[in-house]
């Protein structure tokens, strides 16, 4: 680092950053080359040294920076942080200097997308997107913090799940017809998810020993169609099948001349069923026709099974395995208010392993012949 007088009578500052590039700053006095010297030196021994150069580049540079960086996400995620980026994001930040945004920039925004009428998740999405950006912008030394930090978006409303007994679930088979009610009875006794459903190979299941490998899913990405890949998790999961389903997963596919790479479930022309459409012109109108609530969605079967499982006592790493959760944690989290029931059955039961105890033994707590003396207080 090195401070001269100009003919001018300035004073010139330099210093080499940490790629050993030449930085060079004018000042009016020698006490404030002094100044932003001893800053710079400060910020070299901190780590928090920031680049001028990178720091002065467009955000609409790092966007393209990371988006370069996101082959590994799954495909409709990425189309989703593209979309957001595209259209909400990018109108706002793309032209400012990424040094330039701070948090007050962040809640404004927040707050104006707020105020224009964008649902939270909407927003959040949003935020999120903003702040992968900005992480890799700080990451490469263009920005000392991220200025998303500390920014909150209200919470979603929760949809409310539909859990349906098992009487409402053949309702809803009956009434969506016989091409599809084994699919219904499958998604609520099974638990898969519907992309899961929707990949299901028939070479997957074993009916001979009641068990189907979730191996693959499928869904739908805008402007790219149907893309196959593994299951959510990432993890390969075994699920058994109930004996009635077994038998009817047999009929389901006698009849047809299928090889082990053809779908259980198929569209009318044999291929992949695209869910959505399906969702739209069948499940819908089965719901209505059931009685079922009209709000009720497919995913509705996949809570469906959980709660049938937690009544009848399925410990929750069961479930959780059962439904390709992550971890016992997203169980609880999603389900748990189900299970404080399971818990004043259990307080029945144990009420009455006492009573039967004291039956067994003929004597009561605080007969006389107890040996049990009171304490004194």
């Amino acid at each position: 680092m090195a401070v001269k007088k100009l003919p001018n009578g300035r004073w010139e500052a330099s210093y080499r950053d940490p790629q050993r590039r030449e930085r060079v700053k004018v000042f009016r006095t020698r006490a404030e080359s002094d100044r932003w010297l001893a800053t710079v030196k400060t910020d070299v021994a901190r780590g928090e040294y920031i680049d001028p150069r990178l720091a002065r580049s467009r955000f609409g540079e790092w966007a393209d920076e990371w988006t370069a960086t996101t082959a590994h996400l799954r495909p409709k995620t990425r189309a989703g942080y593209e979309s957001d980026l595209r259209v909400h994001v990018l109108p706002v930040f793309g032209e400012r200097a990424i040094g330039s945004i701070q948090q007050v920039d962040v809640r404004r925004f927040v707050a104006d997308m707020l105020s224009a009428g964008s649902a939270p998740g909407t927003v959040r999405n949003a935020r999120k997107v903003l702040r992968l950006v900005l992480a890799t912008a700080e990451g490469s030394g263009a920005v000392r913090g991220n200025a998303c930090n500390g920014v909150r978006v209200p919470a979603s409303p929760k949809a409310d799940m539909v859990f349906l007994g098992p009487e409402e679930i053949e309702a809803l088979a009956r009434a969506i017809g016989p091409r599809y009610d084994t699919l219904v009875r499958f998604a609520a006794y099974t638990g898969l998810r519907a992309g899961e459903i929707g990949a299901l190979r028939v070479g997957r299941l074993d009916l001979l020993r009641g068990r189907v490998l979730v191996a693959e899913s499928v869904t739908e990405v805008d402007r790219l169609g149907l893309v196959f890949g593994e299951p959510k998790t990432y993890q390969r999961r075994s699920v058994t099948l109930p004996g009635f389903l077994r038998e009817e997963l047999g009929a389901h596919l006698v009849g047809r001349e299928v090889g082990p790479d053809d779908f259980v479930f198929p569209s009318p022309d044999g291929g992949v069923m695209h869910h959505k459409a399906f969702y739209r012109s069948k499940f819908k109108p089965a719901v209505v026709a059931a009685g079922l609530r009209p709000h009720m969605r497919f995913h509705d079967l996949r809570h469906t099974c959980a709660s049938l499982c937690i009544a009848l006592g399925a410990h929750p790493k069961a479930i959780q395995e059962r439904l390709g959760h992550s971890s016992i944690t997203v169980t609880l989290d999603r389900y748990g208010h189900l299970f404080p029931k399971l818990n004043e059955a259990l307080t029945a039961q144990l009420d009455e392993l006492h009573q039967e105890a004291l039956l067994t033994i003929g004597s009561t707590p605080h007969s006389e012949t107890s040996s049990v003396r009171p304490i004194r207080v």
